[in-house]
C-alpha cells in the first residue's frame, strides 16, 4: 500500500512583527483581497464570524491563472500564534482527500518568520503533491507582509 499522505513545508522571513501578521489571519481576513489581490479575489464568511474559531469561509483565488474556490473551516491557536485551514469543499478536494494549510508565526528581534505547511492525502499515488498551492501560499505571505509594511 502506497503512502498517500504528505506534507510540504516552507519558511518565509517577515518584516512585520509576529502579532501584526497573525492578526490579519486571526481577525482581518477580509483585508486579504486588498493585500494580495493577484492571489485572492474574495473571501466570504459562510458560517460563524470573521474571527471565530471554527468559522467556515469561502475563498475565491487564482492558481496558475485559473480561478478556483476553497471552502475551509479555521482553527486558531492564539497561544502559539498559529492557525490551520481545514479544506472541506472546493477544487482542491477534487485532487486531495485531505488538505490542510497551516501557519505558525514566530517572533524575532526584527520582524518574524511564517512557518507554512500543507498537509495532504492523495486519492491515488499518481496524484501530484500540492506544490503549486504552496507557491500561492508563499506568495500570499510575502504580499501580506509587504502590505503590513506599507500600512
Amino acid at each position: 500500500m502506497a503512502n498517500l499522505q504528505g506534507k510540504l513545508e516552507a519558511e518565509v522571513e517577515l518584516k512585520a512583527p509576529a502579532d501584526k501578521f497573525y492578526k490579519i489571519w486571526r481577525s482581518e481576513t477580509h483585508k486579504m483581497p486588498t493585500a494580495t489581490s493577484k492571489n485572492i479575489q474574495g473571501i466570504k464568511v459562510h458560517e460563524g464570524d470573521w474571527d471565530q474559531h471554527g468559522a467556515i469561509k469561502i475563498w475565491n483565488y487564482t492558481v496558475e491563472g485559473k480561478s478556483e474556490v476553497f471552502k475551509e473551516k479555521v482553527e486558531f491557536d492564539d497561544d502559539n500564534m498559529s492557525f490551520t485551514l481545514h479544506g472541506i469543499e472546493g477544487h482542491i478536494l477534487d485532487t486531495w482527500k485531505v488538505y490542510k494549510v497551516g501557519c505558525k508565526v514566530v517572533p524575532k528581534v526584527q520582524g518574524s518568520v511564517a512557518k507554512l505547511s500543507i498537509e495532504y492525502e492523495k486519492y491515488k499515488e499518481s496524484d501530484p503533491s500540492p506544490d503549486k498551492y504552496m507557491a500561492v501560499v508563499i506568495d500570499m505571505t510575502k504580499d501580506i507582509d509587504a502590505h503590513l509594511a506599507s500600512a
